[in-house]
């Protein structure tokens, strides 16, 4: 088993689960996304650039995305919680995932996966 299915399938309930759906949705998308095991969690990469990651903390799952301050749709629905560069969907509930926003907003970090981190 690869490293960064492994850390998805040892996170507690509901975690799991919310992370396993988050998967799938993102490698229904970005059929040429890569699942890899970077920094100690699960990175999505197209080619050699990242394009989003899944991380549990706490009590809730995140779904990062590496340009994420370039992101221009649903920007209402992601937070910087700190960060600088990335921004995120959180859940805490697997109920609390909206297909249409996540799957607009992997589409839009793929349109712009070959821009530069830092401008």
């Amino acid at each position: 088993m690869k490293p960064a299915e492994e850390y998805i399938l040892n996170q507690p309930e509901p975690f799991q689960s919310m992370l396993i759906y988050l998967q799938r949705v993102i490698q229904q998308e970005v059929s040429d996304a890569n699942l890899l095991y970077k920094w100690r969690l699960p990175f999505f990469y197209v080619g050699t650039r990242p394009l989003c990651y899944l991380n549990h903390s706490k009590d809730y799952v995140d779904v990062v995305f590496w340009n994420g301050r370039k992101l221009t749709v649903h920007t209402e629905h992601l937070t910087l919680a700190g960060r600088k560069k990335m921004k995120s969907l959180r859940y805490k509930s697997l109920e609390e995932i909206d297909e249409s926003i996540l799957k607009d907003l992997v589409n839009g970090a793929y349109s712009i996966r070959d821009r530069r981190f830092y401008d």
